[in-house]
């Protein structure tokens, strides 16, 4: 399928590992300019190197971090002064807090609560802003935000990650009607339960403990969770996505939040 991304570029932020890098990967197979964002100098550098060698297309990774306002202007205007992001097509949203804790979110202390949204609902609105003035009225901008199953469902424990996930997709249909006369478009996915490198880990050891393949765990725990697949998504296909609604072909699609979680949001349980 033609997409008409050739020459195109984009910034994904959370790009060095997980999703995002497999979105930057997706987005660079079809000949899009990729810059990745991510805190961690070393790895964004190495994952962009990665993906730029197996492509053959502009691949830069940028050290920034979203919560902090004068790191991610100084990176905007470090990529608007490259002639591969200036203009800037395609905004992704990936950026957030990782999973280090499995207690009780309600009895986290503000600071912990306060960190948490900065980074990915005030972070997305971060990186927004910064990039909105790159981003080109001629109908290929885009804007597609990553939020998650916890969003539209209770997943426990996540309370914070579900607040985050449900800001990004009202944050979604708003900046859709803001946006629409600038003929830029802003859609949200929904992934589920994703097979990230951390993702891989997790299934790995608690598999272990329970005496089984990583496979077997993974697909019982799915089906406890009521996805219908009874499998997490490959990050893959979560950067084919992407890559279809960044597209020419998902032109008429704006403030859509679709799901790709294997049949979870049905909540067939």
């Amino acid at each position: 399928m033609e997409t008409g991304l050739v020459g195109r570029s984009a910034l994904v932020s959370g790009g060095s590992k997980g999703i995002g890098k497999g979105i930057a990967r997706a987005l660079a197979l079809e000949g899009v300019s990729v810059a990745l964002l991510a805190r961690t100098e070393r790895e964004v550098l190495a994952a962009a190197q990665e993906i730029a060698g197996e492509t053959g297309v502009t691949v830069v990774g940028v050290q920034a971090d979203v919560t902090d306002t004068d790191s991610l202007k100084a990176a905007v205007e470090h990529l608007s002064g490259l002639a591969s992001f200036n203009p800037l097509n395609i905004v992704v949203n990936n950026a957030a807090p990782p999973i280090t804790r499995t207690d009780r979110q309600i009895e986290w202390t503000d600071k912990e609560w306060f960190a948490a949204i900065d980074v990915k609902t005030v972070g997305a609105l971060r990186l927004i802003r910064e990039t909105i003035h790159l981003i080109p009225h001629d109908g290929t901008g885009r804007i597609i935000n990553v939020a998650g199953g916890s969003g539209i469902a209770v997943w426990s424990p996540a309370l914070l990650h579900g607040i985050n996930n449900a800001a990004l997709l009202h944050m979604t249909g708003f900046l859709a009607a803001d946006l629409a006369a600038n003929k830029v478009t802003v859609n949200a996915i929904v992934p589920g339960l994703v097979g990230t490198e951390f993702r891989q880990i997790w299934a790995k050891e608690l598999g272990e403990r329970q005496g089984k393949s990583t496979e077997e765990f993974v697909g019982e725990f799915c089906k406890s969770k009521g996805i219908l697949l009874e499998r997490w998504a490959e990050v893959s296909e979560i950067g084919d996505l992407v890559v279809f609604l960044a597209s020419d072909r998902a032109s008429y699609i704006t403030g859509a939040k679709i799901p790709i979680d294997g049949g979870f949001s049905i909540n067939s349980r």
